[in-house]
């Protein structure tokens, strides 16, 4: 797990993940790989197309069609550099030290798992190109790169504003007291205050775990403030976000299964929706 890495396409928002990215590979002193995935999807590798068009057409006819589907895998790979080369340059302009670019041709996600073992952060934009201009709308693939990484990924809205604070929402789950060891252990988030909330009951357990975690944090250097906050989960965190103008959030990411989420509704999903600040998922 060397690497930031940092997905990169055509969307509007690939200037927030640069900014982002850079950020990161700053704050952890760790090398940042740009890549960009040319989707087999929306452009194909050339193959045999005799069967499409029938045994009986023309040669001719084969042939313009496989050259003509060659050169738009061609446009879109020399695109793809394009993107990867403006994504260098504002990278350097970052402040990061010889950026890393990967071109592949693929699935995204399948993609990433091939390059999981490299990946020490990814990051990634909350829309991509199909996402259109609903702010409210994820990118397609976003789900099914965090459901298969298990790595921490930091997702950036269309703005990309470095964070000086941050909140982890804490449940005392396994997932979130990893992700309370990741935060005192971490150089990404040093010299930030960090904000521990809880929401539900705030009984005698719940506190015992939130103080638990806190007392970690302060051992290691950190400035921490905690909460137990009733209601439902997503509106009480992001009110406690914007009243004390946290900057980043941390939370742990699709903590049930497919079916039981099918049925109940995904924090998970809802947050990334609703966030307009970078939102850091654990799994």
């Amino acid at each position: 797990m060397n690497y930031v890495m940092a997905c990169i396409d055509g969307s509007p928002q690939a200037a927030a993940v640069c900014d982002c990215a850079a950020w990161a590979s700053r704050q952890l002193d760790a090398p940042l790989t740009l890549l960009h995935v040319l989707d087999q999807q929306q452009y194909p590798a050339t193959g045999n197309l005799s069967g499409i068009i029938g045994l009986g057409s023309r040669e001719y006819l084969l042939e313009e069609l496989a050259a003509l589907d060659e050169k738009r895998s061609k446009l879109a790979l020399e695109e793809g550099r394009m993107m990867l080369d403006a994504a260098k340059h504002r990278v350097i302009g970052a402040g990061v030290a010889q950026p890393e670019v990967r071109q592949r041709h693929g699935d995204l996600v399948e993609s990433l798992r091939d390059l999981e073992a490299d990946i020490r952060l990814l990051v990634i934009g909350k829309q991509g190109e199909d996402s259109g201009t609903d702010l409210q709308l994820i990118g397609s693939q976003l789900e099914s790169v965090i459901r298969t990484l298990h790595r921490p990924i930091l997702v950036t809205p269309a703005t990309f504003i470095a964070p000086t604070s941050v909140m982890l929402a804490f449940d005392g789950s396994a997932t979130t007291r990893k992700g309370v060891e990741m935060l005192a252990s971490s150089p990404l988030f040093k010299g930030h205050p960090i904000h521990l909330v809880m929401v539900g009951d705030d009984t005698g357990d719940s506190r015992t775990l939130l103080e638990s975690a806190r007392d970690a944090l302060v051992a290691a250097g950190f400035e921490v403030h905690i909460a137990i906050r009733s209601g439902e989960v997503e509106p009480a965190l992001h009110a406690y976000q914007a009243e004390h103008n946290i900057g980043l959030l941390v939370m742990g990411a699709y903590g049930h299964s497919r079916i039981r989420q099918f049925l109940v509704g995904s924090t998970t999903t809802s947050m990334i929706r609703s966030t307009t600040t970078p939102l850091l998922l654990l799994r």
